[in-house]
């Protein structure tokens, strides 16, 4: 398959979880994935189960609040394929629960800046190459959280990642991609496992079964 037939899946937050089980599962269903996260370690190890099984992937380990590196990634893809079929945005940042009046400055600029900013950036700069293919699509995950207490920084940031995704899923109604707000069943995730410590995990759903039903939703 040439470069510019290639079906080409961007997936954030590729080294675990969800973000890794989308990333082989459209492995597996004919995408090449260029992941991308901070791990390198986990990437290599998502690599080789894409390879066991077939696929193939592009790894990118780098930070989304890079803007640089971000903007010259979407370049790279450009120059190679000319064109992204799917953009998975499963890249998060869970704060430490807290009270709001105890909340660490550090840590809202760094949900501020990976759920939110990096979020318009990843928008901004892959909406050229979701443009660029026939019938492109884009994922984003809701995560709806209750009103509760301590959740108030990742649930401001998440409300405000959601508002974005359903801007431009109107906005691009008629003109493309495609903008899809899926919302996964409770996964035991490391970030989960923060929010709701004493969970029996054994009940949540394992992640490779969540990728694959999320995927069966969506129109490709």
């Amino acid at each position: 398959m040439s470069d510019e037939t290639q079906k080409i899946a961007m997936v954030t937050g590729a080294s675990r979880g969800l973000g890794a089980a989308m990333a082989e599962a459209l492995a597996q269903r004919g995408y090449h994935v260029v992941a991308l996260a901070r791990t390198t370690g986990a990437l290599e190890e998502l690599d080789d189960r894409i390879q066991a099984k077939g696929g193939a992937a592009t790894l990118v380990p780098v930070d989304i609040c890079n803007d640089d590196a971000m903007a010259q990634i979407c370049h790279s893809i450009h120059q190679r394929w000319g064109h992204v079929d799917l953009l998975v945005h499963a890249a998060i940042h869970a704060p430490p629960l807290s009270p709001m009046e105890f909340f660490d400055a550090k840590d809202l600029d760094k949900t501020i800046a990976t759920n939110i900013r990096a979020t318009a950036r990843l928008i901004l700069n892959t909406l050229p190459l979701l443009k660029a293919a026939p019938d492109a699509h884009a994922v984003f995950f809701n995560d709806p959280v209750k009103a509760e207490k301590f959740h108030g920084g990742y649930g401001m940031s998440k409300a405000a990642q959601m508002r974005m995704a359903r801007t431009m899923q109107d906005e691009c109604a008629k003109s493309g991609p495609q903008v899809h707000v899926l919302t996964p069943q409770p996964l035991p995730t490391a970030t989960r496992g923060r929010f709701y410590p004493g969970e029996d995990r054994a009940k949540l759903t394992d992640p490779h079964t969540e990728a694959a039903r999320l995927l069966d939703e969506l129109p490709l």
